[in-house]
């Protein structure tokens, strides 16, 4: 599998290289198969494609910080990234691995290998709720996908020296929540994963057996979507 490690300067960029891996892959371009590192230099929120911003997002409060609000391809609430939030994201293809082409599959199967080469190093971890991962009963980990005919694009975060506070400042109560939550606030549901930066990249890297390093990656593609969707208010505040 492909490895590339690329975080670009904007927030809009970065959520571009991500449906630009998957549009390459379904291109017939590349080898078809991608994990992706990147971590965003300033806090950011992501809400999911059918968000309601209004509802999942202190809207004022995120202006006041200066936190740009964007709308990513995939499903699932509102996150909050920035520095000490690892992003990853896998492009899949259906004809390497068939049984990904449920949901449920594709969670198992991606939460199973990151659960596997995380948990020699921190005991305890487990996945929970639709696509979580947590220590415990404290969430670290969420994640979500969007299918395409050909591939799948799976990502998520990993929070492992991220500012917890921030998420509360940032996001109101998500509208759905796992049975696992119990309605517990932000602060007291997220947690850091243990683990050192370097480490945690290398674990989720083995975890995919992804060390072909490709300098390459899909630059037109990638500035169009920033342009066209992602740096525009009629796709990040649709709803």
């Amino acid at each position: 599998m492909r490895y590339l490690d690329l975080t670009l300067p904007t927030a809009a960029e970065n959520l571009a290289l991500d449906e630009a891996l998957l549009e390459e892959a379904e291109a017939g371009e590349g080898d078809g198969e991608t994990l992706r590192l990147w971590e965003a230099r300033e806090p950011m929120v992501v809400v999911g494609r059918s968000s309601r911003v209004q509802e999942e997002v202190r809207l004022e409060a995120c202006r006041e910080r200066g936190v740009p609000v964007l709308r990513r391809s995939s499903g699932g609430a509102a996150i909050v990234a920035g520095p000490g939030c690892l992003m990853y994201a896998l492009v899949l293809s259906y004809r390497r691995r068939p049984e990904l082409r449920t949901l449920t599959s594709a969670h198992r199967w991606v939460l199973g290998r990151l659960t596997a080469a995380l948990g020699p190093r921190v005991l305890g971890i487990r996945c929970c709720g639709t696509s979580d991962l947590a220590i415990g009963e404290r969430k670290f980990s969420g994640n979500s996908a969007r299918c395409r005919r050909g591939h799948l694009l799976y990502h998520g975060t990993l929070l492992y020296d991220f500012s917890l506070p921030l998420i509360a400042q940032c996001l109101t109560m998500p509208p759905r929540m796992p049975d696992y939550r119990g309605g517990r606030q932000h602060e007291e549901f997220v947690m850091n994963l243990p683990l050192p930066r370097e480490t945690l990249r290398r674990l989720v890297a083995d975890a995919f057996d992804a060390h072909e390093r490709d300098g390459d990656w899909p630059r037109a593609t990638t500035a169009t979507l920033a342009a066209a969707k992602y740096g525009r208010p009629e796709w990040n505040e649709a709803m």
